[in-house]
């Protein structure tokens, strides 16, 4: 961050003084108008609901770009990422700042394969549960449960005790959710096989059993990798912004990314994969293609009720990269499975040819977004709708580590305590009971 040569001049109707304010330059993207200063000058605060035009931190790992569709973890694109790394080098990246070479790819691998293993007490933890609990209200307690488990690596300001969490954090999310979802069908938890990749190891603890061999498909093990890769960070969004500000106060790292998670439940955030699948199945069960032109008549009618899940995007208005991945991701999985005539996918196809000709949806940049393939290409490899949420928390772990570590380190970090715009009552007296 560097100062840039003009200054934001901030004038006033009323003959208060005008005041100048500092403009910063990043290596790229919007400038911005440092206001920390604002407040002692004037005694105003700024108005941003929902912090739209707001900048709450200086980061240096991802990078969106809404209107060209470009998405830079460390500044390299999505596409690359994804066609040429495994989600263990991206980890690394995020981690770290650079990609992995060789022996350094060796070495992460090892200590996160190392750490795969839970507690074996988390399973009387989880049995505390209904079976038919959600699966994120089961994962929000137990990751915010590790701390109670990994005593000797919760001080969130020794470098040592984040590093160690870090690692176990990421290891151990594939456990968590699988045994999540072993205990909501009754079946025996599986533990992590160390000569698996990481997405294999993931399928493996889902889908095999004691009594017969899983083998792990080369296709959907990459196919799983991918969906992780493709949502391990996305800048400062709902979750992220949550992992920060709960950090902030110095609590441990796993209740901040127990934080994350339940932010991350809500479906206009994490949940918006389930709401599309959920979206594809009621107008399967209305009839299907035949009902697509009809139920996007609906969507366009403001006073239906109906929306449309999986298009369009809070920061993108062009199409998402991530989307275009998922989409090839998708035929690649449906192909191997034999479910090529996939009635929801056939349904998305629909759905998305409307979208992207329709003038309506076109005008409004309503495009497809990564929710709309991933849920179709989870449902496929075996996953249920309710499990969707918990493995984007899984994929989006070590983006909230490495923003939580981004934050800590960073000199300028102060406890978040955002301010308010009072619209309630003035001051007030108490009168006694018989009065009021």
């Amino acid at each position: 961050m560097k100062l840039a040569d003009n200054k934001a001049t901030l004038s006033f109707s009323n003959g208060t003084p005008s005041i100048d304010l500092p403009v910063y330059q990043g290596s790229v993207g919007p400038d911005v108008v440092d206001i920390r200063k604002l407040y002692g000058q004037t005694g105003m605060f700024t108005y941003d609901p929902g912090f739209l035009s707001t900048a709450s931190c200086q980061s240096a790992i991802t990078y969106i770009d809404g209107d060209k569709g470009e998405l830079l973890y460390r500044g390299y694109p999505i596409e690359q990422l994804a066609t040429q790394c495994d989600f263990l080098e991206t980890c690394h990246l995020l981690l770290y700042g650079d990609l992995p070479n060789t022996q350094a790819k060796a070495d992460f691998t090892k200590r996160v394969t190392n750490h795969t293993m839970v507690n074996e007490q988390m399973q009387f933890f989880l049995r505390g549960f209904r079976r038919d609990a959600h699966p994120m209200a089961i994962m929000t307690g137990l990751v915010g449960a590790l701390s109670a488990f990994y005593h000797d690596s919760t001080d969130i300001n020794n470098p040592e005790h984040r590093e160690i969490s870090a690692i176990r954090l990421i290891a151990k999310m594939p456990t968590l959710v699988a045994m999540a979802y072993k205990y909501s069908v009754g079946q025996p938890f599986m533990y992590p096989k160390n000569e698996l990749s990481y997405a294999g190891n993931f399928l493996h603890m889902m889908f095999a059993t004691p009594c017969a061999e899983y083998k792990v498909s080369p296709v959907l093990e990459r196919a799983l990798d991918r969906i992780f890769i493709l949502h391990a960070d996305h800048e400062q969004n709902a979750s992220t912004s949550t992992v920060r500000l709960c950090g902030s106060s110095g609590t441990n790292p796993f209740a901040a990314i127990a934080a994350g998670v339940a932010c991350l439940w809500g479906p206009a955030h994490g949940g918006a994969n389930e709401a599309c699948l959920n979206m594809l199945e009621d107008i399967q069960r209305q009839g299907g293609v035949a009902k697509v032109a009809e139920f996007m008549e609906k969507v366009k009618d403001k006073n239906s009720g109906v929306k449309l899940m999986g298009f369009g995007h809070r920061v993108y208005k062009n199409y998402d990269p991530r989307a275009k991945l998922m989409q090839e991701t998708c035929k690649e999985v449906l192909a191997e499975l034999g479910l090529e005539n996939d009635p929801l996918f056939k349904l998305a196809m629909a759905l998305e040819k409307i979208a992207l000709e329709d003038d309506y949806f076109v005008s409004r940049k309503l495009y497809p977004n990564v929710d709309f393939y991933s849920g179709i290409v989870q449902r496929a490899i075996g996953i249920p709708t309710g499990l969707f949420t918990a493995v984007f928390a899984l994929a989006r772990t070590v983006g909230w580590i490495a923003q939580l570590n981004e934050m800590i380190s960073d000199p300028e970090y102060k406890i978040g305590r955002p301010r308010q715009l009072f619209t309630g009552s003035a001051h007030r007296e108490v009168k006694p009971l018989a009065k009021r």
